[in-house]
């Protein structure tokens, strides 16, 4: 499976989520640097004047939205923040300053009633650790969260069932964690995220325990839940490659601060600086240019010729270049045909690609 493509900012969704000027300080006074007047300042600067008196500015006038139906990822290395943020926007970490809206409503304005029913009704959350409970099966696992919420037995053994299945445990509903893989553990996991129905999922780094294949097992199968059921989520890494085969768009951190957002060949293209440029260095381009980055404008489609959508990976592409040899017409927004991508085309665009790294790594030495 290749890497997704985000669609145009137009194109998407409505705002689901949306995370405003989000900080989270730890230290002995650390409502002391926010004036609720709401003046004007600089955050990188208010960063450094808070480790300097001994605060730790963990999540610093962090900032975002998420669409309605996309995959959000934010990703960075050890200790840059985003797991923190991703518990702000849960709650299980309270933010210091900034708003968090749901569907409009600031969740940091909740009572304590009122968040638990959301949490219970709206969201899902799954992390590294499977968090299964050892002396429950399968099912009751997954059922668990509606026991929670009071639903009838048959009411919740159906709806658990019907999750199960979706991530293909079907046949393993007696089993006890134990029993089970680290694969289908956090199948388990996931099913249980999901057996509220929720309108918002957070993830976070869910994958990172497992082998390599079966990790990318896991990968495939969290895309195929996805192009089912169409989530707003928000996904934890700090693996790049895994970020390129999931996201529609990410943001990447260092120390608290969201340094760059954009889809991930936005952020393979054009890095926003050194830090962003040597986590995408060794991304091959071949992921991340798509067939409309590749066409040739002014090549009509001429007749019989094979097409492909506008969003196909340069990947996804090759083979089929190798078997049109006069190429291959690219087709954009309602029908409309682009321009013609052929195997020089393609060889054009990765020089240039190619050269503008070569620049950046350069200038970084």
């Amino acid at each position: 499976m290749t890497a997704k493509t985000a669609e145009p900012t137009a194109a998407r969704g409505p705002v689901k989520l949306s995370c405003r000027h989000v900080w989270k300080v730890y230290g002995p006074r650390p409502n002391y640097y926010f004036d609720s007047a709401g003046y004007q300042i600089n955050p990188g600067e208010l960063a450094r004047r808070m480790r300097a008196e001994k605060h730790i500015p963990a999540a610093v006038d962090v900032s975002f939205d998420v669409h309605v139906g996309e995959i959000f990822v934010i990703m960075g290395l050890s200790g840059s923040g985003k797991s923190t943020v991703v518990r702000c926007l849960s709650r299980l970490v309270e933010a210091t300053a900034g708003e968090i809206l749901l569907d409009g409503e600031d969740l940091l304005k909740k009572s304590p009633a009122e968040l638990i029913d959301i949490r219970r009704h709206k969201m899902g959350m799954v992390f590294q650790s499977f968090g299964l409970l050892p002396h429950l099966n399968v099912i009751d696992n997954v059922a668990f969260p509606l026991k929670l919420q009071g639903l009838p037995l048959a009411e919740r053994r159906k709806r658990a069932e019907r999750v199960i299945e979706l991530v293909s445990l079907t046949g393993r509903e007696a089993s006890y964690p134990r029993q089970l893989s680290g694969g289908q553990q956090q199948r388990v996991g996931i099913a249980r995220s999901l057996a509220v129905e929720p309108e918002l999922w957070f993830l976070d780094e869910p994958f990172s325990a497992l082998d390599p294949l079966i990790r990318r097992q896991m990968q495939d199968e969290f895309l195929r839940i996805q192009q089912v059921l169409h989530k707003s989520i928000v996904f934890i890494t700090h693996d790049f490659l895994e970020a390129l085969r999931i996201a529609d768009r990410m943001a990447i951190m260092r120390d608290g601060l969201v340094v760059q957002i954009g889809t991930p060949a936005e952020l393979i293209v054009h890095p926003a600086d050194d830090y962003v440029a040597e986590f995408t260095r060794d991304v091959p381009l071949v992921r991340v240019l798509h067939a409309s980055d590749v066409a040739d404008t002014k090549v009509k489609k001429s007749n019989g010729m094979a097409e492909v959508e506008a969003a196909t990976t340069v990947e996804a592409l090759l083979p089929l270049l190798a078997r049109h040899k006069t190429g291959i017409a690219v087709r954009g927004p309602r029908g409309r045909i682009l321009g013609v991508a052929t195997a020089q085309t393609v060889i054009a665009a990765l020089a240039v690609e190619g050269a503008k790294r070569e620049e950046l790594a350069e200038a970084a030495s």
